[in-house]
């Protein structure tokens, strides 16, 4: 057991843990569902092999995998045509079903586990494990990755996550059938209960009438109802009714949280920290998109939009497109603390002008329909100055995503450094973002934590694994340095690639290479080929 400061400390620091793996496609590494699907039957059965003790049973387990082993043998590796941006969600919804559904509960409930023997505490809604996705939302150079694409795939997202956090509410259900005629619950309780009952006149009536005496398990059918209303809705595109369904994971934990409150208070703890806990885990680190979606554009993209947007204005002579770095950022800088629109909404744009404007909206759109957390980060590819960072959020403020007058920032903007020389510029290109009154306002509101990418690939061909290792190591110790001068928490993004090569290599073994303060609680990591 550990001793009182060494258990609290734990406990705050299991607080701040946040490990978020980020699935991409890439094409060299893409694997065909068919061969997944038969891979992951060949792990089951190898898993059951110690499991088998009856001669018949190993039998037809090892008839069972001489099949499925032929059948791969037999299947093409390789699609015959490219992949949709769709095919790719598909098959990165393949992992995350599996990890939503088991892996990750179990992991949470060991890690609580593990905790409560040195005396410290998991809380039930800490988020150690968040999964992140690129798919649907990475632009750069991508042109089949169309706004509609990114909120296209986060309904598919929704679909897997909801059917998943069903199923565990039907296990819920099972479990707790405590009668109020055995034990009483919670004045909250019975006042949620009433208002989901009158906001569900679409629960069934049976349901209704057979848990009468069970106020647990008609709380948890609201749940269901609730879940499968959100499922309709987001099926419908139609707009989300208060009490009638969820608009990401914060009413749908309220629900679970007022459920756990009144078992623990009318000695009900064991139902409380069984299959309801670990519901509660899994949605605070699943929500119902199952993975937060990044958005990516290249630099230039933004600034295309601009140029048409300053330029319409006629206030310069000299063009937008003209302006060298320093100029450019101060009109970029003044913009963005001004609260005159740059044109009318939607602004007139080129084709290419459009779509990246489109992007933001979309965001917006996903937000309002999804909930906040569905998309937090947008980053801005080859970022090779402050200007590129301020030029994506001054657009963000004319799709109405930022407005820090009226303190509103629904999305934080990340610059990817990949080369060797933008990595040898990560301290000023940070110091002369936070330096930006206006940009450091955006920080604050979006919690006083300003994320940055750091691009493994790129760098190492621009200059060999050796050195692209050893700049993305000053890089970060700059980035330490800069975020403590300016009162900012750093979470670092590692963009490794798949392969030692491409900036791989064993996961544990980078994190603990880690420059000293540079790990905050919170570290992000591309996972790569899915």
């Amino acid at each position: 057991m550990a001793d009182e400061r060494g258990a609290a400390a734990l406990t705050t620091v299991l607080g701040q843990l946040e490990v978020r793996p980020v699935f991409t496609a890439h094409p060299t590494e893409a694997s065909r569902r068919s061969i997944l699907g038969k891979l992951r039957s060949i792990g089951d059965a190898l898993l059951d092999e110690r499991a088998t003790s009856s001669p018949a049973r190993t039998r037809t387990r090892d008839r069972q995998l001489a099949t499925v082993i032929e059948a791969l043998w037999q299947t093409d590796e390789l699609r015959v045509d490219q992949p949709t941006v769709p095919d790719e969600a598909r098959n990165v919804l393949f992992y995350a079903d599996t990890l939503m559904g088991s892996t990750v509960p179990e992991l949470l409930d060991d890690l609580a586990e593990l905790a409560a023997e040195r005396g410290a505490t998991l809380a039930p809604t800490a988020r150690p494990l968040i999964l992140g996705n690129w798919i649907g939302g990475d632009r750069d150079g991508n042109p089949n990755v169309s706004p509609q694409a990114t909120l296209d795939i986060l309904s598919m997202q929704h679909a897997v996550g909801i059917r998943n956090l069903v199923s565990q509410v039907d296990r819920v259900i099972s479990e707790v059938s405590t009668s109020d005629r055995m034990k009483s619950v919670t004045p909250a309780l019975l006042q949620s209960l009433e208002a989901d009952l009158a906001a569900l006149p679409e629960l069934d009536e049976r349901v209704r009438r057979i848990h009468k005496e069970e106020p647990y398990r008609l709380k948890l059918h609201c749940v269901r109802q609730k879940l499968l209303n959100t499922h309709r809705r987001i099926a419908d595109e139609g707009l989300p009714r208060e009490g009638h369904d969820y608009v990401g994971r914060e009413g749908l934990l309220a629900d679970l949280l007022v459920v756990r409150e009144s078992l623990r208070a009318n000695q009900g703890e064991l139902l409380a920290d069984g299959a309801l806990l670990t519901l509660i885990r899994s949605v605070s680190a699943f929500g119902l998109q199952v993975a937060t979606m990044d958005v990516r554009e290249h630099a230039d993209a933004h600034h295309h939009v601009l140029a048409q947007l300053v330029d319409r204005l006629g206030e310069s002579d000299a063009s937008y497109s003209s302006l060298a770095r320093p100029e450019r950022l101060q009109v970029l800088s003044r913009e963005l603390a001004s609260r005159r629109p740059l044109g009318p909404t939607p602004p007139a744009l080129d084709d290419a002008g459009r779509r990246t404007y489109d992007t933001f909206t979309a965001i917006r759109r996903a937000q309002d329909r999804f909930g906040a957390d569905v998309i937090e980060s947008y980053i801005v590819s080859m970022t090779q100055g402050a200007d590129d960072l301020l030029a994506a959020a001054v657009i963000a403020r004319e799709a109405r995503l930022v407005d820090v007058s009226g303190e509103v920032a629904r999305i934080g903007f990340v610059p990817l450094l990949e080369t060797v020389a933008e990595l040898r510029a990560a301290g000023q290109i940070l110091d002369t973002l936070l330096s930006d009154p206006t940009y450091r306002e955006i920080v604050r509101l979006r919690g006083g934590q300003q994320e940055v990418m750091l691009g493994y690939s790129d760098s190492n061909k621009d200059a060999g694994i050796t050195t692209s290792q050893w700049e993305i190591h000053r890089a970060q110790r700059e980035l330490r340095d800069v975020a403590a001068r300016h009162g900012v928490r750093l979470r670092l993004f590692h963009g490794r690639g798949g392969t030692v090569g491409r900036g791989g290599g064993p996961a544990h073994e980078a994190i603990l290479a880690q420059p000293f303060g540079t790990l905050d609680g919170a570290i992000k990591v591309t996972e790569q080929g899915r």
